[in-house]
């Protein structure tokens, strides 16, 4: 898992999802932590020495500005590399899986809608998102010598051939 050190309520709280998840599939966890560009190959290659079998990209601004090196390093190290990004994969990573943003959107504008017609923020209860995507990049899994099962590919909302 190629990660910067939390840095926010949302960073902490992925981190510890992560973790948990990890822990009940009974899977090691590698966290890479990355501060800045530079340090991708660095991360990728300790990945590799360690014999990861996967590289989780954590959510964040940070990442996504760096999607398309972080998906090019991905095919270099020939490392499956999934993200939360929304276009993460469309750039060459393996995988995204994650929200649908412009649904979140949606119920953002919702939100606001109620509260200039009154509604108390607080009265208003919290909600997670409830529609997710998988898309899985075919040609990212070919240059990596991957293969997706079957099984897999019929529940992608998306297929980048």
């Amino acid at each position: 898992m190629i990660w910067p050190p939390p840095s926010g309520q949302n960073q902490e709280v992925q981190l510890k999802e992560i973790k948990a998840t990890a822990q009940s599939l009974s899977l090691k966890l590698q966290p890479l932590e990355v501060r800045q560009r530079d340090d991708f190959d660095s991360a990728f290659r300790a990945a590799r020495r360690e014999k990861a079998g996967a590289v989780l990209i954590f959510q964040g601004a940070f990442f996504g500005t760096y999607r398309a090196q972080i998906a090019e390093r991905g095919l270099k190290y020939r490392l499956p590399t999934i993200s939360g990004e929304a276009d993460f994969a469309e750039s060459g990573g393996l995988m995204f899986y994650g929200q649908i943003i412009p649904d979140t959107w949606k119920r953002a504008a919702a939100y606001v809608d109620k509260i200039l017609k009154g509604t108390k923020p607080a009265n208003l209860p919290v909600e997670r998102p409830v529609k997710f995507e998988l898309v899985i990049n075919l040609k990212a899994a070919k240059q990596i010598g991957l293969t997706i099962p079957p099984n897999v590919l019929a529940r992608a909302d998306r297929v980048i051939r």
